[in-house]
């Protein structure tokens, strides 16, 4: 028996086109399952994760953050990305205290994604917190952002009416429907 999969393409170069702080583009020349020869350009993230904050009463923490690629105002859910070597886990602790000043006494991990397959192999880790704890922002220098809440039932809605455009996001509502639902459990671990 092989792993190998039929459709796999195999690296047979690669090039670092550019590296900045914290993005890498690469180009690689790879071979095609047919056996012909391209060029595969893509972008290295180190990772990272995204948090659904659920307060006491049902609401969702969320920020509101000026995107300059898009060159507007986001709301998304607290995200942030891995510092090398650091467990995820970690990582969403950290940035939903950075970012909001909450910090949580239960986490489950959700799953992982692929944000943009096509471009990037960034990953980024889903989790829920719950049993929040309001305390100082940490943010970090150069990062402005607004922290809101809403109710779970207006965030669903702003991701079907185009008010939340954000992929980690839209993605992570998906999430929050089928576990209050019940369609699908978390296993909450106790971080006091």
């Amino acid at each position: 028996m092989t792993d190998h999969d039929p459709l796999q393409e195999v690296a047979l170069d690669s090039e670092t086109l550019y590296q900045g702080n914290f993005l890498c583009l690469k180009r690689d020349t790879v071979r095609l399952p047919d056996g012909a020869v391209t060029t595969r350009e893509y972008v290295k993230h180190p990772g990272a994760v995204v948090v659904i904050p659920l307060l006491d009463d049902g609401r969702v923490l969320l920020e509101r953050q000026f995107r300059y690629p898009v060159g507007q105002v986001m709301i998304e859910l607290p995200a942030g990305k891995l510092d090398a070597g650091e467990d995820p886990l970690d990582c969403a602790r950290r940035e939903l205290l950075e970012e909001t000043g909450y910090s949580a006494r239960q986490w489950a991990q959700a799953g992982v994604m692929h944000l943009a397959i096509g471009y990037s192999d960034e990953i980024l880790h889903i989790y829920f917190a719950r049993d929040l704890s309001a305390g100082e922002r940490q943010l970090d220098e150069g990062e402005f952002l607004d922290v809101i809440a809403m109710p779970a039932e207006a965030f669903l809605d702003g991701c079907r009416t185009g008010l939340i455009t954000d992929a980690k996001s839209l993605s992570c509502a998906l999430w929050l429907q089928n576990v209050q639902r019940g369609d699908w459990t978390l296993d909450w671990q106790d971080m006091a």
